[in-house]
């Protein structure tokens, strides 16, 4: 049976360039963005128009960052999608790759983060879980400096773009996926959690802060409600624009207010 042919639109690079400036992406800014290729409708060049067309409205002096996750560099009982026998767990922990920054591929993000992380000249962060991967002038300002025990909080590259003003892009993404909401996890009180790796003198434990994406989109909701939020159209995408300080700032005190403290959480009401 033939496959039948694509719907469209047809995105070109040219075209997701005129959008991204119609939104309101500046010449000369940092950008963090969050991304669905498949969103976009048919896009002739894939994912490397989209980054060309990302670089072109930002220009020599602008910076493309986006997250190049690495979930997959975690212990193995955790996992779930899918899950693996208990019998395998120790020997996975022994045999899994160190994270290396130029060969270790992002998981679970999409192509076009993957895309950015292979691009010449880009830079990635640090951490083995939670880097991130940026092209331009300020890229090495952004990744330099992600501590290996901070994976979204001050010591990340979240902080540096909320530093410089950056703002975030959500092309075709949602909420779900806004990393920044994760840095206000850090300024509020929040369970430690031990988290396990592979690191470079065998399988390690480090303590973190303990994250999670579950409330966002309803986060996302209240804060576009409240918040200046700029709403458009790349092909099909719909885009959403706003400045990372306003994300963290809002997520503050939404999350205090809206998320069980952690003696509720160890203590239940009966």
């Amino acid at each position: 049976m033939p496959i039948p042919p694509p719907t469209g639109p047809l995105v070109t690079r040219g075209a997701v360039a005129a959008q991204l400036r119609e939104l309101g992406v500046r010449d000369g800014e940092a950008l963090l963005v969050h991304s669905s290729l498949k969103s976009l409708g048919w896009v002739c060049g894939g994912p490397v128009a989209v980054v060309q067309g990302l670089l072109d409205v930002l220009g020599p002096d602008g910076t493309l960052v986006v997250p190049t996750q690495t979930g997959d560099l975690s212990d193995p009982a955790l996992w779930g999608n899918p899950p693996v026998p208990e019998e395998w767990w120790d020997t996975i922990r022994t045999s899994m790759p160190v994270y290396d920054p130029q060969v270790t591929p992002s998981r679970g993000v999409g192509v076009l983060p993957e895309t950015v992380r292979t691009w010449p000249g880009a830079l990635r962060s640090a951490h083995p879980q939670t880097s991130f991967a940026a092209i331009g002038r300020r890229a090495r300002q952004i990744t330099d400096g992600h501590a290996t025990d901070c994976r979204l909080g001050e010591h990340s590259p979240l902080a540096r773009l909320e530093d410089l003003d950056a703002r975030v892009l959500l092309l075709g993404a949602g909420y779900d996926t806004c990393t920044s909401f994760h840095l206000a996890e850090y300024r509020i009180p929040s369970p430690l959690v031990k988290v396990g790796r592979p690191g470079p003198a065998g399988w390690e434990t480090v303590t973190e802060v303990s994250i999670t994406s579950d409330q966002f989109d309803e986060l996302g909701h209240d804060f576009e409600r409240d918040r200046p939020v700029v709403r458009g159209k790349v092909g099909a995408a719909d885009a959403r624009l706003f400045p990372v300080a306003d994300a963290v700032s809002y997520a503050e005190r939404w999350l205090a207010a809206h998320r069980p403290r952690e003696e509720e959480i160890l203590h239940p009401p009966v």
